[in-house]
């Protein structure tokens, strides 16, 4: 048994995939949470068998004028518990301030756009990035463009795991033992619905999705959009929506429970996803674990999981005409569609089981507290 410092950079559904499943284990884990954003990331609590550490962060947004307390007082922490790992990320926050302290060993954990948007924001992150993974053990990713950033910026492959996250195949389903209540019930015949769960931020193209969807709506009078979530461009999409006259076919069910997604995933004809940078994404999966099709931006993490024409297909990132294209197609496919939710549904079951993907995670403390790959002394 081992004592796990896990100090993260806010309390999300990913975090509580890994302490959930932590928690299940023989270590004893401590959680350390560096800030708290305006609006709730993930509703359910903690697992019961996690300690919360109370410190000087985990009140309000991070700022890096808060650093120099924060690493002082993340120097006491470390002194009163003791660890024998620490397991932080995202790699420029969380992980810096872990690696700040000289604390050995590190399991840094990059988010995905910690190194893949991050890393390359400036001189100064770059620096920051460079450090972080040099004085960490181990770095675990999710997906191979990742882990090439991770190596192009010294990080030695085998100080590297990846694998991903995955989804509880049990949760995301294609089938419920419970009488789900249609989308749109009262629709005079029978929708063609599309799907949004990312948040609605720069870097999730939520405004390409947007003109997508207004150009698609102008030849598919079925067409209608779910928008999950919310976040900082909820004005502008609505004037997109607004200004496309199109506004009438978007609902906006706002931040849905964990409990409650898959019923939005089955109800869906087509889930999409615009992201600009994306590892390999849980809400992809889900969407796939759930059966339903897919259409998502050219992007690296995307194209790892989504062959065109079999479970989805690809459009242009960042290019509105291509995404309604896409739908397009995936309209005209109507028939075609639950055979790829199918085969979408085995992809995930091959190589997307959280249960066993976790034991990668297991893997990376092992080489970590086993010596076995060690980070420079500079």
């Amino acid at each position: 048994m081992a004592r796990i410092l896990y100090f993260t950079r806010d309390y999300t559904t990913h975090d509580h995939r890994f302490l959930s499943a932590l928690a299940g284990t023989e270590h004893q884990v401590f959680y350390l949470r560096l800030e708290r954003r305006g609006h709730a990331l993930e509703d359910r609590p903690l697992p019961s068998r996690i300690k919360t550490i109370h410190w000087a962060g985990g009140k309000s947004p991070f700022t890096w004028s808060q650093a120099l307390p924060l690493l002082l007082d993340l120097k006491r922490v470390i002194r009163e518990i003791q660890p024998d790992l620490i397991q932080a990320g995202p790699v420029q926050t969380a992980a810096f301030l872990a690696a700040l302290t000289g604390f050995r060993p590190l399991v840094t954990i990059s988010w995905g756009s910690d190194l893949l948007v991050d890393a390359h924001r400036s001189a100064w992150y770059r620096r920051v990035t460079r450090y972080s993974l040099a004085h960490s053990a181990v770095l675990v990713g999710d997906c191979q463009p990742v882990q090439d950033t991770a190596v192009a910026f010294g990080m030695a492959p085998e100080r590297i795991v990846t694998f991903p996250w995955g989804v509880d195949l049990d949760h995301f389903s294609p089938h419920s033992n419970a009488i789900e209540k249609p989308l749109f019930p009262s629709h005079p015949e029978k929708p063609f619905i599309l799907l949004s769960t990312r948040a609605w931020e720069p870097i999730y193209g939520l405004d390409i999705l947007a003109r997508g969807f207004v150009q698609a709506a102008q030849t598919i009078p079925q067409l209608r959009l779910v928008m999950l979530g919310n976040g900082s461009l909820a004005s502008r999409l609505r004037s997109i929506f607004s200004d496309g006259q199109v506004l009438e076919r978007v609902v906006f069910p706002g931040q849905i429970k964990q409990n409650d997604l898959p019923r939005y995933y089955r109800n869906a004809d087509l889930y999409i996803s615009a992201s600009h940078s994306d590892g390999t994404s849980i809400s992809l999966l889900e969407a796939m674990a759930c059966g339903c099709p897919v259409l998502v931006s050219d992007i690296p993490g995307n194209r790892a999981w989504v062959e065109p024409g079999v479970q989805g297909w690809w459009f242009k990132d960042g290019d509105p005409q291509t995404l309604a294209d896409g739908i397009q197609e995936a309209f005209t496919q109507s028939q075609h569609l639950p055979a790829m939710g199918s085969v979408a549904r085995q992809l995930v079951e091959e190589r997307a089981n959280w249960p066993e993907n976790f034991k990668k995670l297991l893997y990376a403390y092992d080489l970590a507290l086993n010596n076995q790959v060690n980070p420079t002394n500079n």
